[in-house]
């Protein structure tokens, strides 16, 4: 088999799926790509066994055929090969012969038929999102995804699918992120946990515009196409809990801060804050914020004053700074309002201004207070 493709976008399609790829696999043949030449069309796959990302590309060659090459070492030749035309030769025994310009490389491919089949798209629901409505979606979400792999239900971002609208949840048990996008209609009501891996594939392989991304799914797998790029992924087969008894329903006082003044107050002061637990303390009365870090085993401390608008008694509670700020650069806003209650229950986070078809909430649990 021979077909002649150029180098350069065989890389920039080989990096788009090459993250899919773990460092250290437990069957050799996962560090693969696998090649499908049909006439003129190249079709790339990788895969993780959970995960399994394709590409398709225009190539020029007469034959059909597949054949398994080794993905570092054909990434990392094509990154040092300037922009030309390669011929790839392939023997009988999955020899792969790459010829440029000025140089001939030799790598020795493995027999296609020992790649793990792709999962297959049947009994499938589907509906369409522009892609810039996932990408945000996934960047204001993804963060906080929990680690924890004892609770498999927390490391995935949680899919809500109505009529009225497309829902994203994540949450740690120590903060929650809510976002909803109201001009994607869905077929029924009906919900899914996504990993976090592919949906960080996701982020990086699309476009943040208006491109139309076809999304499937059924009980077990998630399927995205865009153009020539797909991507499917085994679902995290858990329950996830039940969000929505978490968040307060009445959140009486209102704090309004400016964003980035806020943000940096943080990051300043946190420096002084305990490394284990980052606590910040804020006090709020009128219309100043005071913020107050301390690490005692090391006598750090350090505080600032801030303005601010708020409507309620005089409160002090206390969070991690870490975590606001994360959430604080998921919002685009220039305002953020916090609603609080006591010292001993949640705030949320919502930014003041949003596009008309976005809703976004944070959630973010009090730490004790150092009495």
């Amino acid at each position: 088999m021979k077909f002649i493709v150029s180098s350069s976008s065989l890389l920039k399609q080989l990096q788009q799926i090459s993250g899919v790829i773990n460092a250290n696999t437990v069957l050799p043949i996962l560090e693969d790509f696998l090649f499908d030449v049909n006439k003129n069309r190249l079709t790339v796959v990788a895969t993780d066994l959970e995960t399994v990302m394709k590409v398709q590309m225009d190539i020029e060659a007469k034959d059909t055929g597949r054949v398994c090459i080794p993905a570092k070492i054909l990434i990392d030749s094509l990154k040092n090969i300037a922009d030309q035309p390669l011929t790839f030769n392939i023997d009988k025994n999955f020899g792969v012969e790459i010829t440029s310009d000025n140089g001939k490389y030799k790598v020795m491919g493995e027999n296609p038929d020992n790649f793990p089949k792709e999962p297959v798209a049947d009994d499938t629901t589907s509906f369409t999102v522009s892609s810039s409505a996932l990408v945000t979606a996934i960047n204001k979400t993804l963060f906080a995804v929990s680690t924890d792999d004892l609770r498999p239900a927390m490391t995935g971002v949680f899919f809500e699918m109505d009529k009225e609208g497309l829902q994203f949840v994540a949450t740690d048990a120590h903060r929650l992120v809510r976002y909803k996008r109201s001009e994607v209609s869905c077929p029924k009501s009906d919900s899914m946990i996504v990993p976090k891996k592919p949906l960080n594939l996701l982020k990086s392989a699309l476009p943040d515009n208006e491109d139309e991304l076809t999304v499937n799914y059924n009980s077990n797998h998630l399927f995205v196409i865009h153009g020539t790029t797909q991507m499917s992924c085994r679902l995290i087969d858990a329950r996830f809990p039940d969000y929505k008894v978490v968040i307060p329903a009445d959140n009486p006082y209102k704090l309004t801060v400016n964003k980035n003044d806020f943000q940096s107050a943080l990051r300043r002061v946190s420096i002084f804050s305990n490394k284990s637990t980052n606590q910040v303390v804020l006090n709020i009365s009128g219309s100043e914020l005071q913020l107050a870090a301390q690490d005692i085993d090391f006598s750090f401390e350090g505080t600032e004053r801030m303005k601010c608008q708020y409507n309620g008694e005089d409160l002090q509670i206390a969070f991690n700074a870490k975590f606001l700020i994360e959430m604080l650069h998921a919002t685009d806003s220039d305002e953020v309002t916090i609603e609080l209650s006591t010292s001993t229950k949640a705030g949320i986070i919502k930014p003041n201004e949003q596009d008309e078809n976005e809703e976004l909430l944070m959630l973010v649990m009090p730490l004790m207070l150092n009495t």
